[in-house]
């Protein structure tokens, strides 16, 4: 299936790597898009899907324990948030055309995901990991493929500056609301001082309570229709 193919793929493991591999079947499959293998005997695609559920799991594990050492001051909602802008399907699909996984890419012209590339790079890393081991594959990834391919403090910048932008836009408000919020407030103190004078002068030219009580639901009526207009003008908004 790859053909000449064969000897340049050996070539570009060798060079992203760093080092020889032991079994290039196992890699040759990480290409296959399950839109150009037949199904087998046993009912099953030799594509290149197992491979990515196993390289999502393995790439998971790898990115948490580096986020966790490399950032052992951050929180949990950082650590997740670093995480998952990490193991997207946009950044995978970036780093494996970054890294030329594309070029070996074994699809139907007709059938291509946008996903392609993230799948391979998943696919990628499970091969990895069941070539060279789970502590291998690790460094391999961090050391061949993170440091050179991949920018975590812009990625970190970036996730505070949306975290920033998002609080902004909760408590910002714009000046139509402004004016909305202080109209507001002078009804209110207007009426608070309203329902003082009325019910101080009742309470001393009158001193009877059942009297006073009713004046005091009378100016509580006031109080609500001096009130409500712009209440509901910012409730509307």
């Amino acid at each position: 299936m790859f053909g000449r193919k064969k000897d340049e793929l050996e070539l570009y493991l060798r060079r992203v790597l760093g080092c020889s591999i032991s079994n290039l079947a196992i890699y040759k499959q990480v290409f296959v898009h399950r839109s150009v293998v037949g199904v087998d005997i046993n009912g099953i695609k030799n594509s290149n899907e197992r491979l990515e559920y196993l390289g999502d799991a393995v790439l998971g594990a790898v990115v948490a324990e580096f986020l966790y050492k490399k950032y052992p001051l951050a929180n949990e909602g950082f650590l997740s948030n670093m995480r998952s802008r990490l193991v997207s399907r946009e950044h995978l699909n970036r780093l494996g055309k970054k890294i030329g996984l594309d070029k070996f890419a074994i699809v139907n012209e007709h059938q291509v995901p946008h996903s392609i590339n993230g799948d391979i790079f998943e696919a990628f890393v499970g091969a990895l990991f069941l070539d060279k081991g789970f502590e291998k594959a690790k460094k391999m990834i961090i050391n061949r493929i993170f440091e050179h391919y991949v920018d975590i403090e812009a990625i970190a910048k970036e996730d505070k500056k949306r975290k920033d932008e998002l609080i902004f836009s909760i408590y910002s408000i714009t000046k139509k609301e402004v004016v909305i919020l202080a109209t507001s407030f002078l009804y209110i103190l207007v009426a608070v001082v309203c329902q003082y004078i009325l019910l101080t002068s009742i309470s001393i030219s009158i001193p009877n309570l059942s009297f006073t009580s009713a004046t005091t639901a009378l100016a509580t009526f006031i109080i609500s229709a001096l009130v409500a207009p712009p209440l509901l003008t910012i409730t509307r908004a």
